[in-house]
């Protein structure tokens, strides 16, 4: 069983879930328009080894959504107070799609932070064209797990939506709890995702302006591929391949959320690299 504790910062709350059987820490950091609870299968399995920690990134979930302020400093900046509150000088970390761009530039940035790193299948790594912010309009209406955000008249017509999405294939007991988390009805009576346009907005902006990738990293590092992922060719592993010095890579079954579309094998794979790489073999 998890507890939901929150964190007050001069300019935010930041809420997470904390599971605090074992001793090594383990940060665990959901993708775009996700929140922590998409991480409850991994943690469960994990938990009797790890304290096992997962915040709401800003912007989503229970944690606060400021109307700007959505770089990847503040974002740092958040789980190193985080960290500290806990008591921890590092921990190993497990990155989902654009965190796993946020992991890269705080492995450079401050390495004696991170023990090991688990890149779950991640995107947008370098810096992006400026050119390419015209077409954001666009990715907002077509991407997938972005039309999740609403409004819908309903919550029935929500969840109507939620069922076609990638993420929730086969639509499970995880898959309801995950989806009922996220969503929210609004002072106007629709409903929606808790995931803000303030934030998608600004996070989309920081992916544009900052690099992933710039030096070599030594940290223990392992990338995980879905099968039906974003990063199935050659070139898109190619930077990762240069700048990890410490890498391996892992195959698992499942598309871009692996850990919810086939939990036990993602499971298993993180265990076994995490066990790989803690203080206590």
């Amino acid at each position: 069983m998890f507890l939901r504790q929150t964190l007050s910062k001069p300019d935010i709350q930041l809420s997470y879930l904390e599971w605090h059987q074992g001793q090594e820490p383990l940060l665990l950091l959901h993708g775009l328009g996700d929140h922590a609870l998409v991480w409850s299968s991994l943690a469960a399995y994990l938990a009797v080894d790890y304290h096992i920690v997962a915040p709401d990134m800003r912007g989503h979930g229970e944690s606060s959504k400021p109307e700007w302020d959505y770089s990847f400093e503040s974002a740092i900046a958040d789980l190193e107070t985080l960290m500290d509150h806990l008591g921890w000088s590092s921990a190993h970390i497990v990155s989902h799609s654009w965190t796993g761009k946020l992991a890269a530039i705080w492995a450079k940035q401050s390495p004696e932070r991170l023990r090991s790193v688990i890149l779950v299948d991640p995107i947008f790594i370098w810096k992006m064209p400026s050119f390419l912010k015209v077409t954001f309009p666009l990715l907002y209406r077509v991407l997938p797990f972005l039309k999740s955000m609403g409004p819908f008249a309903s919550y029935e017509q929500a969840e109507q939506q939620a069922r076609q999405l990638s993420q929730y294939q086969g639509w499970t007991p995880l898959h309801q709890q995950v989806f009922q988390a996220g969503i929210e009805q609004k002072p106007d009576g629709s409903w929606g995702s808790k995931f803000t346009i303030a934030a998608r907005d600004g996070i989309f902006a920081d992916v544009m302006r900052v690099p992933g990738l710039t030096t070599p990293i030594e940290i223990p590092t392992l990338f995980i591929q879905p099968e039906k992922g974003v990063n199935r060719q050659e070139w898109q592993l190619k930077p990762y391949k240069t700048y990890l010095k410490n890498l391996s890579i892992c195959q698992v079954p499942g598309n871009h959320w692996p850990f919810l579309t086939q939990p036990e094998a993602f499971n298993q794979t993180v265990k076994a690299f995490l066990k790989q790489h803690s203080q206590k073999k």
